[in-house]
């Protein structure tokens, strides 16, 4: 059990620590990632930034993922979609809206400079917890195509099975707590409220 994402990113640091003075980049995945991405970089002599990518919510079921898109419009689509889509058009109708809000969060989140180059840099992909790990997927895989020296996945809770497979797309996974009965992400922490969109604009802009 973490007490909030700030005790968690301070765990999860003390695991990176080997890639303190090599200036990684620490990619959040917002927006719950983005305060413990901006505590993980700064505790690694590192820069922050944001990967966008969005989950493929089910039919009726918004939450539960079933796949994830990036920013390029790459799809990652779970196997237990099968069981839960029995119409193609919804895959793709899903995936136009979140191919919208990812354009209207990159438009508000970072308009006043491009993403940060990975290419050639040690790239830690933080999370606040995995359960499906469709999106953490979607974004080592838009993160790999861009060159990365070493790419790597960072959460503080995930399920076993789901480590397994996110692990196929990155060079390491660091995760604090590897649970067998797992229901959702905010099981684990104390206090585990939404990060706001002006919270996460504000820790971008302290960016140099």
């Amino acid at each position: 059990m973490f007490r909030d994402r700030d005790d968690a990113a301070i765990q999860l640091a003390e695991q990176l620590m080997v890639y303190q003075g090599k200036n990684p980049l620490v990619l959040a995945i917002p927006r719950g990632a983005v305060p413990m991405a901006k505590i993980i970089a700064d505790k690694l002599n590192g820069e922050m930034d944001i990967v966008l990518v969005r989950k493929l919510g089910a039919p009726g079921n918004p939450e539960l993922a079933v796949g994830a898109v990036d920013e390029t419009g790459w799809t990652y689509v779970t196997q237990e979609s099968s069981f839960l889509v029995h119409d193609s058009q919804y895959i793709r109708d899903e995936k136009a809206k979140q191919l919208a809000i990812m354009r209207e969060r990159r438009n508000r989140y970072t308009p006043f400079r491009p993403p940060l180059d990975p290419q050639g840099r040690i790239v830690i992909i933080v999370d606040d917890g995995l359960a499906t790990g469709s999106t953490m997927i979607a974004a080592l895989h838009a993160l790999r195509a861009k060159s990365p020296e070493q790419l790597i996945g960072a959460v503080p809770v995930a399920p076993p099975e789901t480590l397994a497979k996110v692990a196929l797309f990155a060079d390491d996974i660091v995760c604090l707590e590897i649970p067998a009965l797992f229901y959702a992400v905010g099981q684990f922490y104390q206090t585990f409220e939404q990060v706001s969109d002006e919270e996460v604009i504000a820790l971008l802009k302290q960016n140099p």
